[in-house]
């Protein structure tokens, strides 16, 4: 499995080269290749999480590494969803770069073998991760959309058809994507975090117990709440609504990496 996720890797990466160069020459075999390759690599990705799942019978987020592993899987298959709505062809550059940076991190990382837990042997638990994770990705996309839209912007207050006028897609559909990725974000991290509190009871005996990931988890569903409220009730739109995406994406990095590593807690065991 170890060559198979080297390949998994080796596929985003050429990934989004493929993206970066129909990005430059606007060729669509460049676009065609980028597809390809990502799709492969979901494929491949999709079978090495498979098949730790069948080797323990358990959520395969048992350390960093696997960690890593699904959050390339969940960037990939997320960004499929939303080009069959929106083709913002661009946009697959950005996830298979996350995706490979996720790939190559989690090789590079030095896991220990974990013995198979009962902690580790939930339905909340795959059913929490899974949300969580495709909520991140949305997220993630959302923040990719948001510096499109900036760019973007620019270039059409700079009155004048630069390099990426012409390459990018309209300031309302850059719009209407960040906001359906926010909006599914926004609903599958309110799934991740009901599931998360019945699976925090059965394992802890308690649905909160001010864990750090907790707390900043229930940070992040605040924000993208507000957001949200701001967007509907205020008319957060077109730039403040991108930055809010921008912003709100490096609060979920800090929760995702930044919170396990400075401060300890219940979930610190699966980034070990």
């Amino acid at each position: 499995m170890n060559d198979l996720m080297i390949a998994t890797g080796l596929l985003y990466v050429l990934s989004a080269a493929g993206y970066i160069l129909f990005l430059f020459f606007q060729k669509q075999y460049f676009h065609r290749l980028g597809h390809i390759f990502l799709a492969t690599g979901f494929l491949c990705n999709s079978i090495v999480i498979g098949y730790h799942y069948a080797q323990t019978g358990q959520a395969p987020v048992r350390n960093l590494q696997e960690t890593l592993l699904v959050v390339g899987w969940a960037i990939a298959g997320v960004y499929f969803a939303f080009h069959y709505k929106f083709r913002i062809k661009i946009l697959g550059g950005y996830a298979a770069l996350l995706a490979a940076l996720s790939l190559v991190a989690s090789i590079l990382s030095s896991a220990k073998y974990v013995e198979p837990q009962p902690i580790f042997h939930s339905i909340w638990l795959i059913i929490h991760v899974i949300s969580i994770f495709i909520a991140h990705s949305a997220f993630a996309l959302a923040c990719g959309v948001g510096f499109l839209y900036i760019i973007q912007e620019n270039a059409i207050k700079q009155k004048k058809q630069g390099f990426f006028y012409k390459r990018l897609p309209s300031l309302n559909l850059l719009d209407s994507t960040g906001y359906a990725c926010i909006v599914t974000g926004f609903t599958l991290l309110t799934i991740g975090l009901i599931t998360g509190f019945v699976y925090a009871n059965t394992v802890w005996g308690r649905y909160w117990s001010w864990d750090p990931k907790e707390v900043w988890s229930g940070i992040v569903w605040l924000l993208y709440a507000a957001i949200l409220h701001g967007r509907l009730a205020i008319g957060w739109r077109g730039r403040k609504a991108a930055i809010m995406a921008i912003i709100g994406f490096a609060v979920v990095l800090f929760t995702f990496f930044g919170v396990n590593f400075l401060f300890k807690g219940h979930h610190g065991v699966f980034t070990r």
